[in-house]
């Protein structure tokens, strides 16, 4: 090769490299989301978990349910007033509560990485993939589904400021938006798609505009859920788990309570006692 072959190649080559550079340089930064987050979540007297934390839980959430979940969402709460756990049963148990209502921790951080953000609500934990891959064909059922998202730089400040996210199940299930069992479709298909941004007059203030797409729904179901950040430098992250707090004790498809001096009592009125067929049976 000659000299001048050589030295064009090498001024291409170096060319290439700057333009790359250049062009690396230029992509926008990643916001910052940093510490914790604290859920603006009025309780409007009894349980806070909710889908829209506007409105109080159960039916004065106002959910556009199918007439055939209006059914399932009622015979729960009639469940529920008769002291069983109705739709929320699993949940009961500790079993984790899933999408969406995982979005409704009282406190959460958000951990961004090029790759991958992580949501960390409690003892449960959502990965939203941004580094461009495709949907799986293969995924196993989990209660949070599978997540993949994009960031956005909306007014062109160089630093990302709006994550969007779509996250399909299969999942596993039954799930519930609330503590009434008010149900999402037993096929476990939802599909939920956010956007997640900073308030535009307070960067201390974290929406997630959250849309449900499901089979027991009549129309796509939205909400902006809102956390505050903490002031706090050294935040106090939960580490306690469901099993640490719950008095319910589940033995085949029969909620029971376990009493302060840690006996098995009935849920609810002429509830029969569990199948002892395995134990000993001691003579009167």
């Amino acid at each position: 090769m000659s000299y001048r072959s050589s030295a064009g190649a090498l001024a291409f080559a170096v060319a290439l490299t700057t333009a790359f550079g250049c062009a690396r340089a230029q992509e926008p930064k990643y916001p910052n989301w940093k510490g914790e987050w604290d859920y603006i979540n009025p309780r409007f007297g009894g349980q806070g978990v909710k889908y829209d934390p506007t409105k109080a839980f159960g039916l004065a959430q106002q959910a556009p349910l199918t007439p055939e979940y209006q059914k399932v969402h009622q015979e729960s709460m009639a469940d529920q007033a008769n002291g069983g756990q109705g739709n929320f049963l699993d949940h009961a148990k500790c079993i984790p509560g899933g999408m969406p209502g995982m979005m409704a921790p009282n406190r959460m951080e958000v951990i961004v990485t090029p790759e991958t953000t992580y949501v960390s609500a409690g003892s449960d934990l959502r990965r939203i993939f941004t580094d461009g891959r495709p949907w799986p064909t293969d995924v196993m059922p989990t209660y949070q589904g599978y997540a993949i998202g994009h960031w956005i730089d909306e007014d062109g400040s160089g630093t990302y400021n709006v994550l969007e996210a779509e996250t399909r199940g299969p999942f596993k299930g039954p799930r519930a938006y609330d503590a009434t069992g008010l149900p999402l479709a037993f096929d476990n298909q939802s599909i939920f798609k956010e956007r997640f941004h900073l308030d535009k007059s307070n960067p201390n203030l974290l929406h997630d505009e959250i849309t449900t797409i499901d089979h027991a729904l009549t129309r796509p179901w939205s909400v902006d859920k809102t956390w505050r950040r903490s002031r706090n430098p050294y935040p106090a992250f939960s580490r306690i788990t469901c099993m640490e707090g719950t008095n319910d004790v589940v033995i085949g498809k029969e909620n029971y309570y376990l009493s302060a001096d840690g006996m098995l009592m009935p849920a609810r009125k002429d509830q029969p006692p569990p199948d002892l067929r395995y134990f000993k049976q001691t003579g009167k």
